[in-house]
């Protein structure tokens, strides 16, 4: 019986009005809580690649080979263009599925949504179409020869 009054004790203090407001408070800052490791993590990553290159630079005595490897370090995710034709077909299915969860289980208001991140997407493919990613592409090989 002992352990039975002791259980009956803890969850009565659990349960307690001063207690509920606590999975609302951690509910609605953990968005907030994710976002702040996320930036903690990102900078003290950056921070130990410029403390790498510092290192590694005060052993090199060319300045070529310095820029060299400053350029070799460089986030290659900022190089690549963004490819809105691939987007724009993911965005477009995207759409169709939210429709269909809409017109077979949801409702109308989710087909609505749906048909509008459709519409997203066909305008992302008709942007792609338009203003293609080429330009990119050449002065970059322009820029590789005009080093040689």
């Amino acid at each position: 019986m002992e352990h039975l009054e002791l259980l009956q004790i803890i969850i009565s203090l659990i349960a307690t009005p001063l207690h509920v407001p606590i999975i609302p408070i951690i509910a609605l800052s953990l968005p907030a809580i994710i976002v702040l490791i996320v930036f903690v993590y990102e900078s003290k990553n950056k921070k130990k690649k410029y403390d790498t290159i510092i290192e590694v630079s005060k052993n090199i005595s060319d300045p070529e080979e310095i820029r060299d490897l400053i350029k070799s370090l460089e986030d290659n995710k900022k190089k690549s263009p963004i490819d809105l034709r691939r987007s724009g077909v993911i965005t477009i299915f995207i759409g169709a599925g939210l429709f269909m969860l809409g017109w077979i289980a949801i409702g109308s208001v989710v087909e609505g949504v749906g048909a509008l991140v459709a519409l997203v997407g066909v305008g992302q493919m008709v942007a792609g179409y338009i203003y293609p990613n080429q330009s990119e592409e050449i002065n970059k090989v322009v820029e590789e020869f005009e080093k040689k």
